[in-house]
């Protein structure tokens, strides 16, 4: 026996055991080698033995943070993902380092990543053996403290949508952005423009997985229905882009047996007995054991174009009928809180195809627009997804970073000079001329930047293959890296970490501090003191709302007189366009109405009758809606005064009179950080539904005489759906455009109560529960708080808070 373990019972209050371990030669080594049934033969008593097992635990636990080396994912090795990386290893190869073990070779920043995924590992296992010590009565404490637990993670995802035209090489992109060559087809295959991909990690199991999910038979059915209003016999028809891609569409699912068969005939079971997935409204998963294999598998789902050795064996394509593809490979760092989108440009006909698409940019907070850099500029595609979106990325979602990623930066003309370092002026020459020559074309976006601002907008060269094939030399120069580097930081390990421990120590300190008995009449008048401050904070929070409010109120105003003078001017440049004459804007119109006013087309803008419509309203609101609402989250009369709402605890800290409540000020400092994140998630998610509500409420006015509309059949048809939209307008002119500010009012005026009377009841509760109730029940947690506090303090970088309040 060594003086370690002797100390440590001691420590423990078990030196009653001391001779016991000293004749049986237990010494510190031999003590973290202890199983459960040695341990009941050192100690047959279960108090003493239960007191010393969750010690050694805990020590154990301590023991890691000391030596992160010793912990089994601490030596975990990312792949390398950049130059940097690779030549540091090549060198230590070339110097007979290899020997070292992988934690060593790893860059500070793994090591730290490492370090921050074995303290949450360690915290959340203390919390879990906090949770099953509680008590099964059913108190008030006791239930707060299991949710409170129960509620401490949280999957904090980042979405990065991708958006270009096929060819411009998106999935060469993706692939060498994330390290899996050959995951997503790319080269002459081309993507299938309806089918959403999304590519995350794999965190279950080593397989690579793609999870498909299909449209409805009912929305196949109706969109059967769409597709044949395309199709005719006039040549002036076949001509038209829509007619091809009708034709494209219905040949790549039925081959020609389409042709000359109704839409009840193409809903025959036969056509589906591969996809038995479909008919059942279920998802069809696929796993594989390589990223070939599944991008194999999956070329009937995803493409409508395909190599002739990939097509030999497909009969039938189904992309025609998947809604979006999940993507997940095994254990990707970058992936881990991340998801890549590869998106279609415009959205889509099919209207739950389309309102995914809306709700994936919504919720993204980066964009990548991708465009071959020869045609970066010129290339209509990439300018008309901003031109589309903005509003979706701006106003309507979260988007904070919109990156321009010019591909095949490596390709470059012929010059007398062929040398290598002339090759390589030349091309850096040329991609900086593309950055200045793409950035200020994205300035004569005057629309654009009114939500999404110059500072938001960045330009980049990379080539997929140059990055793959010279990612060990010295030299990179396809900002391949920059894009990495960007998926890392989203996936912040350091605010998952952080923000777990932070609770996780608030809720010990609640524990604590609520079964100690001292301090009676300082509870009391602490508890007096902090409601009198939270009626005050909440005076600070309401004021600068309401003060919102009113103005949102005078922009309405305005925006509803200005639609009421100029929205039948607007219904006939979409109703009268002059570039569709005839008989194929009568396709387009028949589409607009069956589809609520919304008509998709392969190639170009879209129309949307509702938003034309909605115009004058929103242009009112978008300046005082960008200033109220930014992404950034951290300012403005919402965000940034819940930012700042202060019980001021951490001064009563200071104050030596407030010791013994201490533990309680502590996890009421944590609530408000934690109510905070809440809030401004909450004002996130809420903030799209009520800019979105002015043309809601426009589409929910305009829907009956769209009904009228697509009911009119025979000679006339287009000039009478024509006056049957013009004559509605006319006459609901007065009514829906007050209707659709009325509505968004609504929306503001509820946000702003449910942020009080949140921030309120969950701030008095909190103060109930830590000053005003006894925690007769609760468990002695103060080794478990410790251990966390020590973890607190290390990922804080600062020392423990007792240092600093004595």
């Amino acid at each position: 026996m060594d003086d370690f373990v002797r100390n440590k019972l001691t420590e423990w209050n078990l030196n009653e055991w001391i001779q016991t371990f000293k004749d049986q030669g237990v010494d510190k080594e031999s003590l973290y080698c202890l199983e459960d049934q040695e341990i009941v033969a050192l100690i047959p008593f279960v108090g003493p033995r239960s007191k010393f097992k969750k010690r050694l635990r805990l020590l154990k636990e301590e023991q890691k943070t000391t030596d992160p080396e010793t912990s089994e994912s601490s030596v975990e090795v990312r792949p390398s993902t950049s130059k940097t990386n690779d030549k540091g290893k090549r060198r230590s190869d070339l110097q007979g380092e290899s020997s070292q073990s992988p934690a060593r070779k790893q860059p500070r920043v793994d090591i730290v990543t490492q370090r921050e995924k074995v303290i949450l590992s360690d915290v959340k296992k203390i919390m879990t053996g906090v949770d099953q010590q509680l008590p099964d009565q059913d108190d008030k404490l006791n239930r707060f403290l299991k949710n409170k637990i129960n509620t401490l993670e949280t999957d904090k995802r980042e979405v990065v949508s991708v958006f270009g035209r096929t060819g411009a090489g998106k999935s060469s992109l993706i692939n060498a952005v994330i390290g899996e060559q050959g995951l997503l087809p790319s080269g002459d295959i081309s993507a299938c423009t309806s089918v959403m991909t999304k590519v995350e990690a794999n965190m279950r199991n080593p397989k690579y997985e793609a999870e498909i999910e299909f449209i409805t038979k009912e929305e196949w059915k109706e969109e059967l229905w769409t597709l044949f209003n395309f199709l005719g016999d006039n040549e002036d028809q076949k001509k038209d882009e829509d007619y091809q891609d009708s034709v494209e569409m219905l040949s790549m699912l039925y081959g020609e047996e389409w042709r000359n068969k109704s839409t009840e005939n193409l809903m025959d079971k036969k056509y589906f007995r591969e996809i038995p997935e479909f008919l059942n409204s279920e998802s069809k998963t696929l796993r594989c054991d390589t990223a070939k294999e599944l991008s194999a598998k999956l070329v009937k789902y995803t493409q409508n174009v395909s190599k002739e050795e990939d097509a030999k064996d497909v009969k039938r394509w189904y992309w025609p009928l998947v809604k979006c593809v999940t993507v997940r490979v095994p254990k990707n760092y970058f992936l881990q809180h991340v998801t890549l989108v590869d998106l279609p440009g415009n959205g889509d006909r099919n209207k739950s195809r389309d309102t995914m698409w809306k709700k994936v940019i919504g919720s993204c907070s980066t964009v990548w627009i991708v465009a071959e850099i020869k045609r970066a500029v010129s290339e209509k595609a990439s300018w008309e997804i901003l031109e589309e979106s903005y509003s979706l990325m701006g106003n309507g979602g979260e988007c904070r970073k919109i990156h321009f990623i010019c591909t095949m930066s490596d390709i470059i003309g012929g010059s007398d000079d062929q040398s290598a370092a002339g090759v390589h002026d030349r091309i850096l020459k040329r991609n900086d001329q593309a950055k200045r020559k793409v950035s200020a074309e994205f300035r004569k976006l005057k629309e654009v930047k009114k939500q999404l601002s110059e500072e938001c907008f960045k330009v980049l060269t990379v080539s997929s293959e140059e990055f793959l094939r010279r990612k060990s030399l010295d030299r990179d120069d396809t900002e391949i890296p920059k894009l990495q580097k960007i998926l890392q930081d989203l996936n912040d390990w350091h605010s998952e970490t952080f923000n777990y421990v932070s609770g996780a120590r608030g809720i010990l300190s609640l524990m604590q501090g609520a079964s100690s008995r001292e301090g009676a009449d300082i509870k009391t008048a602490v508890s007096i003191e902090l409601e009198g401050k939270l009626s005050l904070e909440l005076d600070k929070v309401r004021k600068p709302m309401e003060e919102t409010l009113t103005a949102f109120e005078k922009c309405l105003s305005e925006g509803v007189e200005k639609s009421k003078g100029s929205c039948e001017e607007d219904l006939k440049s979409v109703l009268n366009p002059k570039t569709k004459k005839g008989s194929a804007f009568h396709r387009i119109l028949k589409c607009l109405v069956q589809n609520g006013g919304i008509h998709k087309p392969k190639k170009g803008k879209s129309i949307n009758i509702n938003m034309k419509l909605t115009s004058c309203l929103t242009d009112s609101i978008d300046e005082e809606f960008k200033k109220t609402f930014p992404n950034e989250g951290n300012s403005g009369p919402f965000n940034g005064v819940i930012n700042a709402f202060s019980l001021g605890t951490e001064k009563l800290m200071m104050n030596k009179e407030c010791e013994n409540v201490k533990l309680q000020l502590t996890f009421l400092k944590t609530e408000e950080e934690t109510m905070t994140t809440k809030l401004n998630k909450l004002i996130r998610k809420r903030k799209k539904t009520i800019y979105s509500s002015l043309t809601t409420t426009i589409e929910e006015t305009m829907k009956p005489c769209y009904d009228r509309a697509k009911e009119i059949r025979g000679e006339g048809s287009l000039k009478n759906m024509r006056e049957t939209i013009e004559m509605h307008v006319h006459g609901s002119k007065n009514v829906m455009f007050a209707q659709a500010k009325d509505a968004m009012m609504k929306q503001l005026t509820d946000l702003m109560s449910e942020i009080l009377e949140t921030l309120k009841s969950t701030m008095q509760e909190s103060i109930e529960l830590s000053l005003k109730t006894d925690g007769d029940s609760i468990p002695d947690v103060s080794l478990e708080l410790e251990m966390v506090k020590k973890y607190y303090n290390e990922l804080t970088k600062s020392p423990d808070d007792d240092a600093i309040l004595w």
